[in-house]
């Protein structure tokens, strides 16, 4: 956890001042999120980053905790809540693995462009199943660079990574495929409910599954 968090502590401002590559895909799954909370909803967001997404739902939920293993990401987000007036949006440093997220589970977790970024997704999976209320729902965004085949750009970053994450300049990254993803989701108790992939390529794909 130590490296990841300075990574993306070292990360965060320059994180904040990206811009969303795809605003299209991300305003739709954004609705789609929505459509699954409710007013009385406690929701806990995993891998929040900077904020952006807990932010621009907290109106359709009770209760966002946002949770980021990043200080700075943190940092920044408490930040943008304050100047975007979320007052239901609180931020807490943790992460998945962290017991304290799994001592009152919630109605609605998600985790956006987290989860390949995990070693070992089946433990990260049970613990998020925990975090999750008996009937409860788990929405995700998964990059699935293993569905890109084998084109020049996906060979290029598998031969760089390796020499980047020496130093430093780059954190774990898990080339899933959709197949395997979902394997992951239905061994760990989840029925999937609803998917799709957006952006289409490389597909992120799109995942709300309940727990059992």
């Amino acid at each position: 956890m130590q490296s990841a968090a300075k990574f993306w502590d070292k990360m965060a401002h320059r994180y904040a001042e990206t811009p969303i590559r795809d605003m299209d895909s991300y305003e739709y799954t954004l609705e789609r999120t929505r459509s699954y909370l409710k007013q009385s909803d406690r929701v806990l967001e995993l891998g929040c980053g900077t904020g952006t997404t807990a932010v621009n739902l907290a109106g359709s939920a009770g209760v966002v905790v946002a949770s980021d293993l990043a200080a700075e990401m943190v940092q920044i987000g408490k930040t943008r809540a304050a100047e975007a007036n979320a007052d239901n949006v609180y931020f807490v440093q943790a992460d998945v693995d962290d017991a304290e997220l799994r001592e009152d589970p919630y109605d609605v977790v998600m985790a956006f462009n987290l989860l390949h970024l995990i070693e070992d997704i089946d433990v990260a999976l049970a613990h998020i199943r925990d975090m999750v209320k008996p009937g409860g729902v788990f929405i995700s965004k998964t990059v699935c660079l293993a569905e890109s085949g084998g084109s020049l750009k996906l060979r290029a970053i598998k031969l760089a990574l390796p020499l980047m994450q020496l130093l430093g300049k780059a954190p774990f990254v898990r080339f899933f495929s959709i197949g395997a993803l979902e394997r992951a989701f239905e061994k760990a108790g989840f029925e999937i409910i609803e998917s799709g992939n957006f952006p289409a390529r490389p597909p992120s794909r799109y995942l709300v599954v309940r727990r059992k």
